[in-house]
């Protein structure tokens, strides 16, 4: 249990003692009195039980003017979402009209609109590298910010997004060894990724990269925009042909325990928030015990003053 104000704590229940020591003291001045008068003590203990409660109700008015709280565990949809978001210029096709990259911007939004204040979320815009255009905030109006402002630019590395968008969780820089080593950034199963790609990919650290997320605990749900019949892109002058991959997008969310979300239109684009499962986590919340205490107080008070007047006809 804790405390908001223990200061008034310590006042109540001085206050509460002294009353209990004035009850006492007077309680043996008036058995001595009727002794000496050779008048027999009626009722014997019984007699103070009403002194009693209007003492307790007095302790226990102490301790919930103290601001008492209990901590208990309270489940909710909690935790970091990444949204990992491909700008290279393979998005600039449109083969899902009116091309890649707004077809994305217009899930991710919707994704966001979609999520409870409790998660936090972020934005990593990814090509060839990586750059955390907004960290994770429970400030929605961020990332959408951040969202909106995205241009294509750049050849694409699935890696790269991976691990930057673990640096963005971690909060520290977090990168795959040359040798292929996992690197070891801590567990993190509150957290999420979210990534937006047509899957085309040049860097070739993918595996390691998944299998990094995997052992930190981070599921990656990949979100495939754009169509395997592809469509030709302009790029620096030259016409390339560039389709979905859905198999490294496949390969990295099974990897790490995620799903993959196929979405080659934007009706299908629209409903991709409502079929990503975000984890439950359970916090310690603190739960105000004042009302019930006041509560109770009153009910002591209210018992002590009625059964003194019952017992002596006034109140103590």
């Amino acid at each position: 249990m804790t405390l908001s104000s223990p200061l008034l704590l310590a006042v109540g229940l001085l206050v509460t003692a002294a009353l209990a020591w004035a009850a006492v003291v007077s309680a043996r001045r008036r058995t001595a009195a009727l002794a000496a008068a050779g008048v027999a003590v009626p009722g014997g203990r019984r007699a103070y039980l009403g002194v009693g409660l209007t003492i307790a109700g007095v302790g226990t008015l102490a301790v919930a003017t103290a601001g008492p709280a209990a901590m208990v565990p309270v489940p909710r949809t909690a935790g970091t979402v990444i949204l990992a978001i491909d700008v290279s210029n393979s998005m600039g096709a449109d083969d899902v009209a009116p091309n890649r990259l707004t077809a994305a911007q217009r899930a991710a939004r919707a994704f966001v609109e979609g999520q409870p204040d409790s998660v936090d979320i972020g934005v990593v815009a990814f090509e060839q590298g990586a750059l955390t255009v907004a960290r994770p905030d429970d400030d929605h109006s961020l990332a959408l910010k951040a969202i909106d402002r995205l241009k294509v630019a750049g050849g694409t590395s699935l890696g790269t997004a991976i691990t930057a968008s673990l640096s963005a969780i971690t909060g520290k820089q977090v990168t795959v060894g040359r040798d292929g080593a996992t690197p070891d950034i801590g567990y993190w199963p509150s957290a999420t990724i979210v990534m937006f790609s047509d899957g085309q990919n040049r860097g070739s650290d993918v595996e390691q990269a998944a299998a990094a997320a995997q052992k930190a605990g981070v599921r990656i749900h990949a979100v495939g925009i754009g169509t395997t019949a592809g469509a030709t892109v302009k790029v620096d002058g030259y016409h390339l042909q560039t389709s979905l991959e859905e198999d490294t997008l496949t390969l990295i969310a099974q990897t790490t325990g995620g799903a993959y979300h196929p979405a080659s239109d934007i009706a299908r684009l629209d409903g991709i928030a409502d079929t990503i499962d975000l984890r439950l986590t359970v916090s310690d919340e603190p739960l105000p015990l004042a009302g019930g205490l006041i509560g109770l107080a009153l009910a002591l008070l209210t018992a002590g003053a009625a059964l003194t007047v019952l017992r002596s006809g006034r109140v103590i």
